[in-house]
This record gives structure tokens, sequence and C-alpha cells, in this order.
């Protein structure tokens, strides 16, 4: 049996509603009772899962296919290629150098701590190639350290940045300093700079003076240095750009101001080029003038199309971009005048993960994926769109006994949404299907085609693995974006759950196969999903969730702007509509819900942790023995990783247990 939770009857009046809270007290994080009751959930959940029979067999699959050799997309810069590495024995990312046929480790975060929950990521680097800015973050908390280091000699530099939530950092090009943004969870972000050096008192703030908690600021130098741009973003919906020439002395100019829309821009040699969804909601690519930067002005080189534009990278004296056909990427070459050059051919349809080149250099690194190709790197000529395939993971699996299927049906209000059906070729439509649905649907996040462990597993034990594309993301623009978010989130879950009752209906899967999948603001997905169907589905993984939206608002370490995407519930009129899904007040006493696995962990200072614990314990008031709810809950991971990839894959495998043990999955070896 599970543990019991203390009940309580605490209440609150909310624009005239009665709030009940039964398990307020268990967000308090470091309560010895708390704590308590943590380490029982725990407990309960390895007694409920350790033992299952087939459970070695699914740990040593996982590992199978997550410890192999894997790189990540490279940065050229200085004639030589800095990327992420990835052993099969290590646990941890390393980031490597290779200039030459000679390669060698840059970084390795693993003597950084002895549990290697200590991790490193790349945050820029000169165009030379002789300094690289780094950060270190300690288990899975947002919070870091940055750090300098010069390549030639792989010693760090005294300038060190102290354990802080940075929201993105540039590198003057001539290596002398660098900005920073330092967010202040009550004030908000500021972009600061610092000289290599210098002490830290004397960093200058630049620019954030003024905004408010819920707005995103960066600042970033151009290739070459001659400008900065510098981005304030409300939400995910849109934003204002300045910039500054020459940077850290020059007027600070507003180029978009005030626009109920995106201007995501960058310079391009002395060219100020942005994606902006100004009357254009799928995307289009202009040049901006700074001396006159009225929209009026604003030169369209890349127009609005059928297709969703999802990036662009200038490189080689051209544009080439990034499009979303039916979540499907494709890159299209075009000139400063406009004109279309040709495609650079992809290796099937999958997603573009990566694409890393240079103003000046005409090579394009691409990173490419799909359900049935690992990570692959390209070398591209843009003028001559040609590729060369120099790196592929090499990930032990029969690609070819696996088929991906696109189907396409209608949500609640008739909206056509897209899935994915990821499953070994001639698996029979009988309705009995082991299915896993995954869904994301926020924060203008596109679900693409990618190689996905969980994926592989369940087409090889005879099931089938779902991506719903649903309403929230940005797989067909803004539009679809905006659909998705404050007063119609209830789109996303309307559409979640039509895509549930498809693969009944086309007898794919049934009820008592069917599980769902999310996490952070997937998380919610699935949480409300199981409130609002529970007989749709069986069992039910969520991971690092939103789930009291109503109380989000207060939570400390609640990522402020996401108020802007969710709502604010202390306002009445958003209230009205959080109150509505909540999952967490939506729990009913007396409902037969599915079996439910939560995970969290005490290090996410984005997702507030105790949002699991309460629906943990509230779920558990009313769960039947045969389908039980779960938490696993590490006291150092986090939204951002934290856990080494041994821990990671035993942590997967008590999932995968707990879905085959519900679905009634024998599992075996591929």
């Amino acid at each position: 049996m599970p543990p019991v939770a203390r009940r309580e009857e605490f209440h609150e009046t909310m624009h005239g509603v009665d709030i009940v809270d039964p398990y307020r007290w268990l967000e308090d994080q470091d309560s010895p009772e708390t704590r308590s009751w943590i380490d029982a959930e725990n407990a309960y959940t390895h007694a409920l899962l350790d033992n299952f029979p087939g459970r070695d067999v699914i740990r040593q699959r996982l590992s199978a296919l997550a410890r192999h050799d894997d790189q990540g997309t490279p940065f050229e810069r200085g004639g030589r290629l800095f990327y992420r590495n990835h052993k099969p024995d290590d646990d941890l990312w390393t980031l490597d150098v290779k200039k030459g046929d000679k390669a060698e480790t840059l970084l390795d975060p693993h003597p950084m701590s002895p549990d290697h929950t200590t991790d490193i990521d790349l945050e820029d680097l000169t165009p030379d190639g002789t300094r690289i800015l780094y950060t270190v973050r300690r288990g899975g908390e947002d919070e870091s350290e940055l750090h300098l280091r010069d390549v030639k000699t792989h010693a760090d530099l005294a300038d060190v940045m102290p354990r802080a939530l940075y929201r993105g950092a540039s590198l003057r090009p001539d290596g002398t300093g660098f900005f920073y943004g330092l967010q202040d969870r009550a004030k908000g972000v500021r972009v600061r700079y610092h000289v290599i050096g210098k002490p830290l008192s004397e960093d200058k703030e630049i620019f954030g003076d003024g905004y408010g908690p819920n707005d995103w600021v960066w600042g970033g130098f151009s290739e070459d240095g001659r400008h900065a741009v510098y981005s304030v973003q409300y939400g995910w919906a849109k934003n204002d750009l300045f910039v500054q020439t020459p940077p850290l002395s020059g007027p600070i100019k507003p180029i978009a101001q005030g626009l109920q829309a995106h201007v995501w821009a960058g310079y391009a040699g002395d060219h100020l080029l942005a994606q902006t969804d100004l009357d254009a909601p799928n995307m289009r690519i202009v040049e901006i003038d700074p001396a006159h930067p009225s929209p009026d002005h604003w030169r369209t080189i890349v127009p609005a199309g059928p297709d969703a534009i999802d990036g662009f990278t200038a490189v080689g004296g051209r544009l080439v971009v990034q499009y979303l056909h039916d979540v499907v990427s494709r890159l299209v070459v075009y000139g400063l005048d406009g004109k279309q050059q040709g495609e650079i051919p992809l290796p099937g349809l999958g997603t573009v993960r990566a694409l890393r080149g240079e103003w000046k250099s005409d090579r394009l690194y691409i990173g490419f994926g799909s359900f049935t190709t690992p990570r692959i790197t390209l070398r591209a000529s843009v003028a001559k769109r040609t590729t060369e395939m120099i790196y592929r993971a090499n990930v032990p699996f029969d690609a070819d006994s696996i088929e991906v299927k696109q189907v396409f049906y209608s949500s609640k209000d008739g909206t056509r949404v897209p899935m994915f059906l990821v499953q070994k070729k001639g698996t029979p439509a009988d309705g009995a299907r082991p299915t896993l649905l995954y869904g994301y649907g926020g924060f203008d996040i596109a679900e693409r085609p990618q190689f996905n462990d969980y994926a592989v597993w369940f087409a090889e034990q005879g099931g089938v693995y779902a991506v719903a594309n649903i309403r929230g993301g940005n797989e067909y623009g803004e539009s679809w974006h905006k659909a998705g978010m404050l007063d119609k989130k209830q789109n996303v879950f309307d559409d979640f759950i039509a895509a549930g009752e498809w693969l009944v209906s086309n007898k794919i899967s049934s009820p008592d196969h069917l599980a769902i999948e999310g996490g952070s603001n997937g998380g919610l997905l699935v949480g409300a999903a199981l409130t609002q169907r529970p007989d749709l589905f069986r069992a039910v993984l969520c991971e690092y969730p939103d789930l009291d939206m109503v109380g989000y608002y207060r939570f400390k370490n609640n990522n402020p702007p996401a108020l802007l995407e969710y709502g604010d519930a202390s306002k009445p009129e958003e209230f009205k509509f959080l109150f509505a899904y909540s999952p967490y007040q939506k729990v009913v006493q007396g409902t037969r819900y599915p079996a439910v696995f939560l995970r969290t962990g005490d290090e996410d200072t984005r997702v507030p942790p105790l949002q699991a614990r309460k629906m943990t314990a509230r779920l558990q008031a009313t769960s039947s023995p045969d389908r039980p709810v779960v938490l696993l809950y590490d006291t150092k991971s986090g939204h951002a990783g934290g856990e080494p990839l041994g821990k990671a894959i035993d942590d997967s495998s008590l999932e995968l247990a707990f879905l085959a043990s519900q679905l009634g999955i024998a599992v075996h070896a591929p």
C-alpha cells in the first residue's frame, strides 16, 4: 500500500471560489514531515517495481540504446571543430576539440563530482577558437556558474561568475569580455558586461533596467563584434528588439517595440536580418535598416508561405532557411536578394536538430535525426547545395524492421492534427497494441521526429509509440501556438484526448492498453488528460510536471515568464480558465483513475516539485491497488538534468517496468 499522507482541511477563497487544498503542507520542501513522506514514497515505488519480471531485460536494452559513441553538431572556429562527445562508458558529455586529424578532450565534467551529477555546457567561443565560455551546473537546477577556458593551454582563466541564474552569455569576438544575462527572480534579468581580468565588482549593467520578472532580457554581440543586439521577450508570443553600434559605447536604439509579434534578429555582416510573424503567422524573413526601423520600411527577403519557417542561418553570404512541412524539416537556400537558389538535400523525413555556420564561410554543419535515424552530422557547401556525412551514431537496433507513419485526425473543434506512429513492420491493428502516446503542446515548441529510446523499445515489444503534434507548439506557425495558450489551453487537451480516441477507434489500441507521457508543460498535459478522461487511459507517465495551476503564481521558483503563457490565477479573468482545468483541483474522490507514475526532484528550480508531491498524495487517496500511483523523487536531479547516465537508465527502466505491468507487456529481449 502507498504511504498515507496527512490530510488537512485547508481552505482559501479566490475570486469568490472556495479552494480546498488538503496537501498544502507538502509545499514545505524542507520540513521533516515532507522529507519523511518523500522517503516513504521512494521506498514504495522501488518495492513495487524493482523486482518486476523483465526489468533487468529492460535495463539492459536501454543501456545498449544509450551507451554508444555519440557527437553533437560541431562549431568550426579558427580551423578547429568544437563538439560535445559521448563515449559508451561515459555518464556525461565531454567537450572535445579537433584540429586536422587530432581530437582531444577540452572539458571533462566527470572529475567535477564523484557521483557525476555536475555537468558542463558550451555558451560561446571566439571566432579564432582560442577562448570558450562555458557553464558548470551542479545537479539538475537551472542555476549555474560561468567559466572561461584558454583552448591552447586547456586552463581556466581566473574569471569565474558564481552560481546564479544566467540567461545567456556572449563573448566579444576579440575575447576581451562578454555579456551575460543575470536573473533576479524578483526583479528580472539584466544584461551586464564583464571585462576579462577585472574584478566582478566592476561589471556594468548595460541593458534591462525597468523590465520586470516576467520579461526575458538578452544581449549579444554580432559575429564580427561591430554591433550588439538586445531583445526583451514577453512570454513566448512577442518581443522587442534593440541594437547598439558600436557595442557598449553607442546609443541603444529601438528597432521593434510594442509590436504584437516576434522579431528575432541578428547581424550578417552589416545586414540586420530578422525572422518575424508580423503580418505573417508562418513567419517571413526581412532586412531592417536601423536608420529607418519602422515595419513599413522592412524589406522582405523570404516571404511567408504555406509551410512554417522554423529558423534560418546566415552562412556563406546566403540564407539557409529551415521549414517545417507537416512537422518534417526542409532546408532552402536564398540570396539576400530574395531569390531561391535551391534545397539542401536531407537523408530522409526527419528533423534538422542544429545548423552551424558563419557568414564568411561556405561550410554548414547540419545535425539531423528521425525516429529511425540516430544522430548524424552532415557537412554542406551552401553555394553548391551538396552534403557529405561526416558522423553517424552507431546504435544497436534494426532500423529496417521499424516503420513510421504519419496520420491526421480531427480534434473536438474539427482542427486537423498530425500524429506520428512508430511500430514494427507488420504490427496488426487488432485493438490490443500496447501504446504510449506522447505530447507537449505549449511554449512555441514543435515536437519533431527524432530518435527516441522509448519509441524503439515499444516497437520491439510489438507495441506502438505515438507523438501527437497538438496545438501550443509551432508546428504550423504562430497561429498554432496561440491557439493553445492562455484561455485557449483547453484546445491542447482536446487535441491530445482526440489522439487517444483516434488510436482506439482505429483499432491501434484500447483504453486498457493505452498509456500517455509528458514532462514539464507536457506533465500538465497528461495531468489534464487523466483528470478529464480517466476512462481513456490505463497508465500515465507524468514527469517534472506543472499541475497546480491555481497556486502556480505564488510558488517560489515558478519561472515567472510562464505566467504569460499559462495565465495568472491572481487575476480574476485568468483564474476562471485556469481553475476550469487545473489538474490538482480536478481530482475527484471515488473516481477510477489510470495508474500514474510521477517523477520529479529537489533541484527542479523551474517547475516547483511541490506540484508532483501534492498531486501524488491526492491521487493516492483515491487510487485502487490494481492502478497504483507512485512517485520517483530524486534529491539531486531537476529540470536541467543532474542525473548521470547510469542512474537515468535505471530510473527509465522503472518507468518502462511500470508501463509493462499496466499494459500487459510480456517483456522480451529484441
